[in-house]
Parts: structure tokens; C-alpha cells; sequence
């Protein structure tokens, strides 16, 4: 989610001008960069519960006072009424989900080689930063063993009209807000054809991310029967927003056409003025842009305001200034950085890009919907063209070490990027996946106690 920050002031004259900004995310293959983010679970040591945003109970560990502790090894704070909720680090910063949920969104770098040294760095300064405050961090897909009456709130704006919103419009939001963390890479696009392409392979391929990083199988202490809870919930979260929509795969879908659904057919949650927000939720941004809007009479809609309900869109490959892919959870440091690297070896070489629309050739938007409604509970045995997901997968890595070789990106010791595919390549030549891996150790190695995910997981 994005912070409270500078915006585009500029008034709003057409539905054009907003594709218009958009598009101005085009730039050539050789600036093209490389952004992921991740979250991960903050728990106390002493009992495993979420540490609040301020102390409580006489109790240590907040997630206020680790933002101040994270804030000694540099940056500029982040204020929502006064309350710090962040760090802008340069081109990177350090947010919070509605939980506590820690999120560093990574600067944009050339190279996969920085993106594990960003990861390494950043784990490094949380695990000093929370040591004294007897907190630790653990990545997972959701949240093993906390209720959702059990998780805190922290204080932002837009938690606050979401939370209220959230049940209107599907049973498992407050979940999604609360209790999922995920990680993300985010990848430019030169034109507009190749952004279309770009989406498009990326959406047919997002069930095949869930079930290579699922990392989800348990839900308050017990095995939920999925191997992606955290997938699975965002299945009946807010639909108008998310999943894989129809209009993506459309004849003359561009940047004017997604602009033009984002302004009709996503609801807002806000209007950011003054430094509030003011809760609009349910109602069109083409309403607002009308002037049709009770609370903020006389408030000249601006592609700042836009930019933010961007952001508001939850589909499973985000559009923006880039492309974020948004189908996988949380987890191990290796994983997450092999999530970067599989979209990267897919997407950033033409020979990969065309290799992938072969091999894609034929799917339609409902054999990806139906995927994506499989994969959270079967993963890799989810059913794909009279096999399963696991053979497309096998085909699919294969094609992103490809990528990553013609890349040639080396780093200090002549090693290209494909290296960061390995952890995916174990699990195509049969090892277990994240999730496989955690019911193993709750049925063999910790006899049914759950508790023990935060000393395997912690990072």
C-alpha cells in the first residue's frame, strides 16, 4: 500500500489524459528495472502474539518503537496524523500492512544481484533493530495461528474506510488486510504492446506463482487443507478489484481502455485532502471526476488523485507506471528472490516473452480463472491440458533460465542471475514446495505443535 506522500496536482480533463499517465511508465529496454516487495510477520517472543502499533500491558515490543529503531540506520519518516508509519529510504521505503505487517518495498534495481543483497541488508537491520524489543519476524503467506479478532490495527487513514468497506463486498478482506503477507516484483513495460503482452503471460502464469510459492497451509493452529490460504483468500475479498479480469484479455485492450475501467468499474475508498482521508467507498471515480460526489463539493479531482486509486486496484498482475506481480506468498528469503527472478527471466528477454506466449498459446481468460480458482488448494497438481500445473512449471522455469542466461548479468564472481532460480528448480524435479515442506514438519518433526513455524520461519 502506498503512503501518504507528494501527488500530482494536476486537474483531471480527460479520461485520455490519465491513460496518458500511464503510458508515461514506457521506457526503453535498457532502463528497465527490477523493484520487489515483501512482508513478513512480526510476533513477540515471549508468547508469539502481534506486537501493537504502541506498547501495551507493560508489555515490549511495538511496532512504533521498531520503526523508530529501524529509523537509526537511516531514512525520513513516514506521518499519518502525527503517527509514524514508515521510512522513505531513497528510492525504497518501509511501510506497514493493516496488522503491523512489515513491508519494504525495494528501490528499482538493474540486477537480481542487488535485489538479494537489498533482501540480506534489510533483514539485517530488522533483526537488530527488533532484538531488544523481544520481537521477531517470520515471512508466511498468512498467518498460522492468530484469529482475526486477535490481530491489531495500525494507524492509517485508509485502513480505517477499508475496514469498514471490506465486509460489504466479501467474507474474507479483513483477512486479507489482516492476516496475508506476500511478495511482489514489479517490471517496466517499453510500449504499449509490450505491456499487453507483458500482462497477459503474467496473468495466465499467476496460478502457476501461487502454487510454486504457496506457503500458506495452516489457519489458527491447524492444517486448512490449502496449500495457498492466503491465495485462496483473496478469492471473495473485494472481486470488482481483483483477481484476473476479463477487460485484460479484450480485443484493443490498452492503456485507454484500463484507465476507462478503472474510472467506471473499481469503486473508491478515499479522497486524500489536506492530509486525511475522506471515505468515499462504493462510489466511481467517473463520479468524482463529475463533481457528483457528497464530501468533497468543490474538490477539483487531480491525477494525484488517480495515481492513488491505482493503487486501490487489487488484480492479480497490477497495472501502473509498471507491471507488479501479485500471486505469490511470502517466504523464504531464497524463494523471494527467486520470485523476482522468475519473472524477470520471463519477461525482460523478447526470445523468453515469445517462448512463454508459445507455450501459452490457446488459453483463454477462463481456463486462467479456473486455474486460479484450483491452484490455492491443489498446487502443483492442479489440472492444466490433460496434465498438472507441475508440468507447465517444469517448462515455465526452464524458459526463465533461458531469460536470465541472455541476460548476462554476472556478479563478482561470474555467476549469471539463473542461479536464483535453483530453489525452483529443486521443486520442479520433485522436492517439496514451502507449504508440502511445513505439513511435513507439523506431522514428523514438531508433533502437531503449529507454535514451532516461528523458530523455522523467523528470518
Amino acid at each position: 500500500m502506498s503512503n501518504p506522500g507528494d501527488a500530482d496536482d494536476t486537474p483531471i480533463t480527460s479520461v485520455r489524459q490519465l491513460a496518458d499517465h500511464i503510458a508515461a511508465g514506457c521506457k526503453p529496454a535498457a532502463d528497465f528495472r527490477i523493484g520487489t516487495e515483501h512482508e513478513k510477520f512480526g510476533f513477540r517472543l515471549d508468547d508469539l502474539t502481534t506486537p501493537p502499533y504502541e506498547p501495551a500491558d507493560g508489555q515490549p515490543g511495538s511496532i512504533r518503537d521498531l520503526l523508530r529503531a529501524l529509523h537509526g540506520f537511516g531514512g525520513e519518516p513516514i506521518l499519518d496524523q502525527g503517527n509514524i508509519i514508515g521510512l522513505k529510504l531513497g528510492g525504497a521505503s518501509i511501510s506497514l500492512e493493516p496488522a503491523g505487517q512489515l513491508e519494504l518495498s525495494g528501490a528499482p534495481l538493474a540486477t537480481l544481484h542487488e535485489t538479494q543483497r537489498e533482501f540480506t541488508m534489510h533483514y539485517q537491520q530488522v533483526r537488530s533493530a527488533s532484538a531488544d524489543l523481544c520481537m521477531g519476524f517470520a515471512a508466511l503467506g498468512f498467518h498460522p495461528i492468530a484469529t482475526r479478532a486477535a490481530m491489531p490495527w495500525m494507524p492509517k487513514g485508509r485502513y480505517a474506510i477499508m475496514r469498514r468497506y471490506m465486509p460489504l463486498v466479501g467474507s474474507m478482506g479483513l483477512d486479507m488486510m489482516t492476516r496475508t503477507c506476500t511478495v511482489q516484483v514489479n517490471l517496466d513495460y517499453a510500449s504499449e504492446q509490450d505491456m499487453v503482452r507483458k500482462l497477459r503471460v503474467a496473468l495466465l502464469l499467476q496460478p502457476l506463482a501461487t502454487a510454486l510459492f504457496a506457503n500458506s497451509p495452516f489457519t489458527e493452529g491447524r492444517p486448512n487443507g490449502f496449500q495457498s490460504w492466503r491465495a485462496h483468500v483473496w478469492t471473495d475479498t473485494d472481486n470488482q478489484r481483483s483477481g484476473i479480469p476479463r477487460v485484460m484479455f479484450e480485443d484493443g485492450f490498452g492503456f485507454e481502455r484500463y484507465a476507462q475501467w478503472v474510472v467506471d468499474e473499481v469503486p473508491m475508498y478515499f479522497v486524500y485532502r489536506n492530509g486525511r482521508y475522506v471515505d468515499v467507498a462504493g462510489h466511481s471515480f467517473r463520479e468524482f471526476m463529475n463533481g457528483a460526489l457528497d464530501g468533497v463539493d468543490h474538490t477539483v479531482p487531480t491525477v494525484g488523485d488517480f495515481a492513488d486509486h491505482l493503487t486501490t486496484v487489487f488484480t492479480d498482475v497490477r497495472l501502473k507506471r509498471f507491471l507488479e506481480m501479485r500471486g505469490a506468498d511470502a517466504g523464504r528469503l531464497d524463494m523471494m528472490v527467486a520470485q523476482s527472478a522468475l519473472w524477470v527471466g520471463l519477461l525482460y528477454d523478447d526470445a523468453a516473452l515469445a517462448a512463454a506466449e508459445s507455450l501459452l498459446r490457446g488459453a483463454t481468460w477462463e481456463d486462467a480463472v479456473t486455474l486460479r480458482n484450483a491452484a490455492p488448494r491443489l498446487g502443483l497438481a492442479a489440472p492444466w491440458r490433460g496434465g498438472a500445473l507441475r508440468d507447465l512449471a517444469r517448462a515455465v522455469v526452464a524458459i526463465a533460465a533461458d531469460g536470465l542466461r541472455a541476460r548476462a548479468r554476472r556478479d563478482g564472481v561470474g555467476s549469471d542471475e539463473s542461479r536464483y532460480l535453483e530453489p525452483l528448480q529443486a521443486i520442479v524435479d520433485g522436492a517439496p514446495t514451502q507449504a508440502e515442506e511445513w505439513l511435513a514438519r507439523y506431522r514428523d518433526v514438531w508433533k502437531g505443535d503449529i507454535r514451532q513455524i516461528f523458530v523455522d520461519a523467523a528470518i
